[in-house]
């Protein structure tokens, strides 16, 4: 047996599909629903279809959370691209969730709008099946490959409204500045592949793009000249899609310009890909480059927290103002990234408490895009704060879905987004980052400012008929929409009383 043929049986040994089985549903539902669309007649794909895909997130959900403690856990799978981890199992979940949120949101903005529901339902299980799959990256191929794929489906969706000249600008510039970021991220790889292939270096491979195998090398030649520039560029593309300063420029006219869905998947769903793919990398193949990943993310972190909290204030659109708030969430999450990496004071920890706050961020998210989607107009870009006047009195469930939502995101105690703020904090206090402690305090006093002006509005002004859209029809609140609001609301409420398995998680981290 020649040594090519023994490498591929080697290779065909690790090569376990039923560990990629929720992802196999997503894809497998998606083509489902193209069939579905050449069967039915056109009335009932808009009832059928959100259906159909809601029934795949779930299902693929359940396999995820059941098979949480697969034998293969730990292990490369499929020659080294595939590693899953319990860390990569909780990122699983976190996007199925979240999609099956995004679907809720969907299902009540689409039919306001003469757009297709199949293909908006397809893309988007298409965009979950790859960022499942890129929490699990353990090679440069996949990692690639699966945020291309995301970013197309983004490209699709951001524009989706193709009626509305904002969604079609917004899609133009996220292609643009999304092309730019693939680029830097392209040119890291490709560097850090030929430095690593170098034979008159320490430590060379010519496995240089497994995560493992760079990891090695790297940690032989952590000073290396080119090394630096192409982790640099690595790291400088993942904080495009985080949304981190200064690479923050496409985030408030891309919020604005997208659907309301689209806006709470970028929000959420993109956030949290980069950053688990941000400590994929910090604590794996970059490891040994503590002495540019820790000064890099900091500045990211500090300036993320400034620009994005100081730009939210004089917003008026609120899908500006969640985009902007969103920098500087990007740039607490930086904070426990930065923690986990810290050289003498690392906090083992911190990756559990990013992960938390994650968590806090899709509960109070959700649920104000939730709301959001259903004040909207038929102009779904045209989203103004005096639009929540009166909020409180024609829906008090609305408007306390709302409080709970944007009090979570401010960091007002006892909701979840408090704890996810709290642990942040104490993360940085044990790895001694003082200076972007302080940051992060000064940060959350602005924060309040907009965040409380949003809740004034809904609580406390009045306006006429012709300002408030709370006067314009009534607000319809099917049963399926009230239970996920309560839901989400209830959940903020209880994960910041009680954090359960969490709290034992982090513990033991």
């Amino acid at each position: 047996m020649t040594p090519e043929i023994q490498a591929l049986q080697n290779i065909a040994a690790t090569n376990y599909w039923s560990a990629l089985a929720p992802e196999l549903v997503l894809g497998g539902v998606a083509l489902a629903l193209l069939v579905v669309e050449l069967l039915l007649p056109k009335r009932a794909l808009a009832l059928v279809v959100p259906r159909v895909a809601i029934c795949g997130i779930v299902a693929a959900l359940a396999w995820t959370l059941h098979d949480w403690s697969a034998f293969w856990l730990g292990r490369e799978l499929f020659g080294g691209l595939v590693r899953q981890t319990t860390d990569s199992q909780i990122m699983r979940a976190f996007f199925l969730v979240a999609s099956l949120l995004v679907s809720f949101i969907a299902t009540v903005v689409l039919p306001r709008q003469k757009v297709p529901r199949v293909e908006f339902f397809h893309v988007l299980l298409v965009a979950t099946g790859a960022l499942m799959l890129l929490a699990q990256s353990n090679h440069f191929v996949l990692l690639f490959v699966a945020l291309e794929t995301v970013t197309v489906a983004f490209y699709i969706l951001v524009s989706y409204f193709r009626a509305s000249p904002l969604s079609l600008e917004a899609g133009l510039k996220y292609l643009v500045m999304g092309s730019l970021s693939s680029a830097l991220l392209l040119f890291g790889i490709v560097l850090l592949y030929g430095v690593a292939g170098n034979p008159l270096l320490a430590g060379h491979t010519a496995q240089s793009m497994n995560f493992t195998a760079l990891g090695e090398f790297l940690r032989h030649n952590p000073d290396q000249p080119l090394a630096l520039v192409g982790a640099a560029l690595v790291l400088s593309g993942i904080a495009f899609k985080i949304g981190a300063v200064p690479f923050q420029i496409w985030v408030p006219d891309v919020y604005q310009g997208a659907p309301t869905p689209v806006t709470a998947f970028l929000a959420v769903s993109s956030k949290a890909a980069g950053f688990a793919l941000l400590l994929i990398l910090v604590r794996g193949p970059f490891l040994a480059l503590g002495q540019l990943t820790l000064p890099l993310l900091s500045v990211f972190a500090a300036l993320s927290l400034f620009f994005g909290n100081l730009a939210a204030l004089p917003q008026r659109n609120v899908k500006r103002l969640m985009g902007l708030s969103g920098v500087s969430h990007a740039g607490f999450l930086l904070i426990g990234v930065v923690a986990a990496i810290a050289p003498q004071d690392a906090v083992s920890w911190a990756p559990a408490a990013v992960y938390f706050y994650l968590f806090t961020y899709l509960l109070g998210a959700m649920a104000v895009f939730g709301v959001m989607a259903h004040l909207a107009g038929d102009d779904d870009a045209d989203q103004d704060l005096r639009h929540y006047a009166g909020l409180a009195r024609k829906s008090p469930l609305l408007s306390a879905v709302l409080a709970c939502g944007l009090g979570s995101l401010a960091g007002i105690p006892p909701l979840a987004g408090f704890i996810g703020k709290l642990l942040i904090f104490v993360a940085a206090f044990h790895a001694h980052l003082w200076v972007l402690l302080a940051v992060a305090i000064v940060a959350v006093v602005i924060s309040i400012y907009y965040y409380f002006g949003w809740m004034r509005a809904a609580f406390y002004e009045d306006a006429s008929p012709a300002e408030s859209r709370v006067y314009v029809g009534k607000i319809h609140l099917g049963v399926a929409a009230s239970l996920t609001l309560v839901a989400l609301a209830l959940a903020t409420v209880l994960l910041g009383a009680y954090q359960g398995p969490f709290g034992q998680w982090i513990a033991t981290r």
